[in-house]
């Protein structure tokens, strides 16, 4: 800072730099022994600086009221715009502020940017400048340079008093700056709730749309903010209108991995089919982008597993390409178990057997003799195609084989595919509420591995004898 300092003086004579560093610390003394001396009060540092700059930026009012008895200009501003009212109203210097008007400052002078006092009071959270603007006659809604108000900057930046005084003047709600914002959208960018609030009790359009045709959600979507995207959706905001990219708040909240919000927007029925302008619904993007939770929470709540983007591709196909293997697992088990439930008319989740939904791995211990079985009989008994003619036999189609062959090449890779279809299938039965002792020992003999199926079955059976923890084939 004080290399700073000493750069901007520069071009200051010692006197000069002195008097300058006077001002700054309010040292008036030392300022009436510099005018004695006959230093020159206006003199400007590198950046165009005075004095009273100094004085005025700090709050300084015996300084500031020493300058104006010797009438220095009160208008002049630095390379940067400001001038002495300015920087008083930035730092909410109330008696500053009052004597610089009283001795002719111009309420509504701008700054680089075409910002006022007004514009900067409210910038800053500054309510009793504000307040004593307001009573002196200041131009309420002009502009700057970005198109925006004293509304729009107090919402940006969380000031909600501030706002809320604003809002009392009658400032219009709906005015947009450049980029077609209202208040409410900076609030609700800026993730300020309070302020998100009082815009909408006060009449703010909450389906409002910027230039890129983005509403409120979209951007508490792209933050993950789920209280005031909760305050949006209870204010009856469109929770599937779409962005200029053909995106809707879920897209976002999916691609920045905000669970929370997520579950937020499902619960309030937003549209998990819509596409954005790669045709790809959410679940596309959770699994391009490895977003397991969410792709459970999308999962759940029940989705159209065919459509394809710009590709081609199913979300299926998304995962599979990109690695993804356990989500691409839980989308083959999701779409076994949507044809299941609709063969058997079962839509009421409560209806759902066994336990709740889910289509992660299993790792439960109610499961893992028979888990141990599938293990041994993937990467010791069953032959190269033995996999495959199961997976056909209990139904898998040929977009599910392939997604599980897409990972793992070599000559014993058939071990690893047969593993995972196996985990797969077994997640169906569970959730089907039949025995997998007996669907296994089935599925072989339909395939022509009688022996393996007897072989296992006696194993199986042992194990249980033994046990006493699982049912026997």
């Amino acid at each position: 800072m004080e290399e700073q300092l000493a750069l901007e003086h520069d071009c200051l004579l010692p006197l000069e730099r002195q008097f300058h560093e006077a001002a700054r610390r309010n040292n008036v003394g030392r300022m009436k022994e510099l005018i004695a001396m006959g230093v020159n009060i206006r003199a400007k540092n590198n950046v165009g600086r005075m004095a009273l700059h100094w004085a005025s930026g700090a709050g300084h009012e015996q300084a500031v009221r020493l300058l104006l008895e010797y009438e220095v200009s009160v208008d002049d501003k630095d390379m940067y715009g400001m001038n002495a009212l300015l920087l008083s109203a930035w730092f909410g210097h109330l008696r500053i502020l009052q004597m610089l008007v009283n001795s002719g400052a111009k309420i509504n002078c701008e700054d680089k940017l075409d910002r006022t006092a007004f514009h900067l009071a409210a910038e800053h959270g500054q309510l009793d400048a504000l307040d004593f603007l307001i009573g002196s006659g200041c131009d309420h809604g002009i502009k700057d340079k970005a198109g925006n108000t004293a509304l729009h900057l107090a919402g940006k930046n969380g000031h909600s008093a501030v706002l809320q005084r604003i809002i009392e003047i009658g400032l219009d709600l709906e005015e947009k700056n450049a980029e077609g914002f209202t208040a409410l959208h900076m609030a609700a960018e800026g993730g300020h709730l309070d302020c998100v609030r009082l815009l909408i009790q006060a009449g703010s359009k909450v389906n409002a749309q910027t230039q890129k045709q983005m509403n409120c959600l979209h951007y508490a979507a792209l933050h993950g903010f789920d209280d005031i995207a909760q305050v949006l959706i209870d204010a009856g905001i469109s929770v599937d209108a779409a962005n200029h990219q053909n995106a809707s708040p879920i897209h976002i909240a999916v691609l920045n991995n905000f669970p929370s919000l997520v579950r937020l927007l499902i619960k309030a029925e937003i549209d998990l089919d819509a596409t954005d302008n790669r045709h790809q619904t959410p679940l596309h993007i959770a699994a391009e982008n490895s977003r397991q939770d969410i792709a459970e929470m999308i999962l759940i709540a029940g989705v159209n597993l065919n459509l394809t983007d710009k590709q081609g591709k199913t979300s299926l196909d998304v995962a599979a390409r990109s690695n993804h293997i356990s989500l691409a697992d839980m989308i083959i088990k999701a779409d076994r178990f949507y044809k299941w439930e609709q063969d058997n008319l079962r839509t009421d989740p409560d209806s759902w057997a066994v336990k709740p939904l889910s289509f992660k791995q299993d790792h439960g211990v109610e499961t893992q003799h028979i888990r141990s079985v599938m293990w041994r009989l993937a990467t010791k008994y069953l032959k190269h195609n033995d996999w495959k003619k199961l997976a056909h036999y209990w139904k898998f189609t040929d977009a599910h084989i392939r997604a599980i062959e897409q990972q793992w090449t070599g000559t014993k890779s058939y071990r690893e595919h047969g593993h995972r279809m196996l985990l797969i299938w077994l997640h169906g039965v569970i959730m089907a509420a039949e025995n997998p002792n007996k669907g296994l020992y089935e599925g072989l003999v339909g395939i022509g591995r009688r022996d393996l199926a007897e072989s296992i079955r006696k194993k199986a059976n042992a194990d249980c004898n033994s046990s006493k923890k699982c049912t026997a084939m």
